[in-house]
């Protein structure tokens, strides 16, 4: 069943594994988005997501159809956290099923590029020092 969905709750794999589960794929590609320590030289020390939820939604389910379409996903599906993030927490999660491997990986890269440059989200990092930036795109 493709779905886009927004929380506010941590993710885990598992779970967004779980969203897809289906008996006739042979290949489950997934990426995982981590909150990381360091950007461009800064110390990051949390980040902060914010999005336009009902866009966010509608735009990304377009993506995940586009990626089903273009790829012969068998299944697809994105979740993304909104909200306060530290340092080693998920911040999205992308899962891609097909019949093989090959269209698997490509749906997957092709989603979270997409979702990246087209869903109204945006990040604020933290950074050690006490200052904090908006930056483009999803990150």
């Amino acid at each position: 069943m493709k779905e886009f969905k927004i929380t506010s709750d941590s993710i885990t794999l598992e779970t967004a594994k779980d969203e897809v589960e289906n008996r006739a794929i042979g290949a489950r590609s997934v990426f995982e988005g981590v909150v990381r320590d360091t950007n461009d030289g800064h110390q990051v020390r949390k980040l902060e997501y914010e999005c336009y939820e009902p866009l966010a939604i509608k735009e990304g389910n377009q993506i995940l159809d586009e990626a089903i379409e273009m790829f012969d996903l068998i299944d697809a599906f994105c979740i993304h956290r909104v909200g306060t993030l530290e340092i080693g927490e998920i911040a999205v999660v992308v899962v891609a099923t097909s019949g093989h491997r090959d269209e698997a990986f490509k749906g997957c890269r092709y989603i979270i590029d997409e979702v990246k440059s087209r869903v109204p989200i945006w990040k604020k990092e933290h950074y050690e020092d006490g200052e904090t930036e908006w930056l483009k795109g999803a990150g």
